[in-house]
């Protein structure tokens, strides 16, 4: 079965590749996995050799079907969810107690908004291991100063600690993209790195300090954050958002939470996108 462009399949055939994963993720038997886009099964049909059970979400309804007729899902080891992961509720399949484990070969399209969709069902999480464009995997791993340090830099790092694990090459794939891919390991963190009084407040910074990344931080964050309290509270408010630490951050987050609540004003929404 070909792949197909409108969902930016590329599907995983080195076995290689495939046996790197399965060491990197060293599942046990009793391991609540998730598979997202498992595609013809190169990645699945070895997880089953490993696991007592696994759910795979699919939204190409052909490969679904396909997966579905396996002998693994006729007798129930393996449980087909048909649907667009980016809508897909992962707390439904947590039991009680339970955390889930993600894997998958994620769309280079979709990457960085389902990192978000993520971010919101930590809880039910208890680690992820991806395939994603390699450039994607530098910017989640970023440190301040760098290049490619911006939004997606931070709100990755407050919520998960960072493994870059092996780099893959596109021949690995078919058809082969145009980029290399990396593998990361993404981990929750069991308790947040820095103290955030509201998430969104940390979203809304970080969004409107990256959205005008060439401005100041009082530029950048004017009706946000008092560039006087700002600089009250340790950050100079001439710098540009690609030079702050995570800890910078959380400190203006802390001040804008403060700010309309004192005003009686609450946040703007803060959309998930790139």
């Amino acid at each position: 079965m070909g792949a197909k462009r409108r969902f930016g399949q590329h599907f995983l055939h080195d076995q290689g590749v495939v046996d790197r994963m399965l060491r990197a993720l060293a599942p046990e038997a009793a391991d609540r996995v998730v598979e997202i886009g498992p595609g013809p099964g190169a990645l699945t049909y070895p997880l089953l050799d490993h696991l007592a059970a696994l759910d795979v979400v699919e939204l190409d309804r052909d490969l679904a079907a396909r997966l579905e007729a396996h002998p693994t899902a006729v007798a129930g080891r393996m449980r087909v969810h048909g649907g667009d992961v980016l809508r897909f509720d992962f707390g439904a399949l947590a039991g009680r107690g339970e955390r889930l484990r993600l894997v998958g070969n994620l769309p280079y399209n979709i990457s960085t908004p389902l990192l978000f969709h993520l971010f919101d069902q930590l809880e039910f999480i208890r680690d992820m291991h991806f395939m994603l464009q390699r450039e994607v995997v530098a910017r989640m791993a970023a440190v301040p100063g760098s290049g490619v340090y911006g939004r997606l830099s931070v709100m990755v790092q407050y919520h998960c600690r960072v493994e870059r694990l092996f780099g893959i090459g596109p021949g690995a794939f078919t058809p082969p993209p145009r980029v290399h891919s990396e593998v990361v390991r993404l981990v929750p963190h069991a308790h947040p790195p820095v103290a955030v009084e509201s998430r969104e407040a940390l979203e809304a910074v970080v969004r409107a300090a990256f959205g005008q990344r060439r401005k100041t931080l009082r530029n950048a964050l004017k009706g946000l954050v008092d560039a006087g309290a700002m600089a009250a509270a340790g950050v100079d408010p001439g710098q540009r958002p690609e030079r702050l630490a995570l800890a910078d951050f959380a400190r203006l987050a802390n001040l804008a939470a403060a700010a309309p609540a004192q005003a009686g004003h609450p946040l703007p929404p803060t959309p998930p996108g790139p």
